[in-house]
């Protein structure tokens, strides 16, 4: 027995015996408000919805984009940094090493003016022993000339007063020493000739 004998046998009511079955006006109510909900839905809500995952999906792809963009800059700036970075110690190095020389070269000239400093005091320290050994000389021929004289005086026993000659015995006798002429053996005798 199908459904459709069942409702026309009895009449005006839903069989009785089939307790489970729904009502055919209830299927179609359910069927048209079905088929309005499924309209509303297909009409306004699923082009509401797919706009949204479309929004969605275009602000992650943008995200994921502007995150592998900002992923790209960070690179190159990372890059830019390195070859800065590696140009100021390059640069560095350069300068230590300009400062090195320029150290070895202030130290070669400071060396070389305290050589020359060194060398001018040296000359200089020799000329003054020099003048002064001269003028120790000149005070000596003075007085070895003098006290020879005021020896001669005393030993003749007649006073040297002449001046010139008293001068040219002295510088003959300091020549002859000089020389290494003279004798203590020959100066007496030269005295007393």
């Amino acid at each position: 027995m199908t459904v459709a004998s069942l409702a026309t046998s009895e009449g005006a009511g839903w069989p009785e015996k089939l307790p489970l079955l729904p009502h055919p006006m209830e299927i179609l109510v359910g069927l048209i408000s079905f088929a309005i909900l499924y309209w509303a839905f297909a009409k306004y809500v699923v082009p509401r919805l797919e706009e949204l995952y479309e929004k969605r999906r275009a602000a992650i792809e943008g995200g994921i984009e502007h995150a592998a963009q900002a992923q790209h800059e960070a690179d190159e700036a990372k890059a830019k940094y390195e070859a800065q970075l590696q140009d100021a110690r390059a640069e560095a190095a350069q300068i230590r090493e300009e400062a090195r020389g320029q150290g070895a070269q202030i130290v070669e000239e400071a060396r070389t003016k305290a050589n020359e400093e060194g060398a001018r005091l040296i000359d200089s320290a020799h000329k003054q022993i020099e003048a002064e050994r001269q003028q120790a000389s000149v005070q000596l021929r003075g007085e070895v000339g003098r006290l020879s004289t005021d020896l001669a005086g005393k030993i003749v026993g007649e006073s040297l007063e002449d001046e010139a000659r008293q001068r040219g015995i002295v510088e003959r006798f300091l020549a002859d020493l000089e020389s290494g002429d003279v004798s203590p053996t020959s100066v007496g005798t030269e005295a007393g000739a």
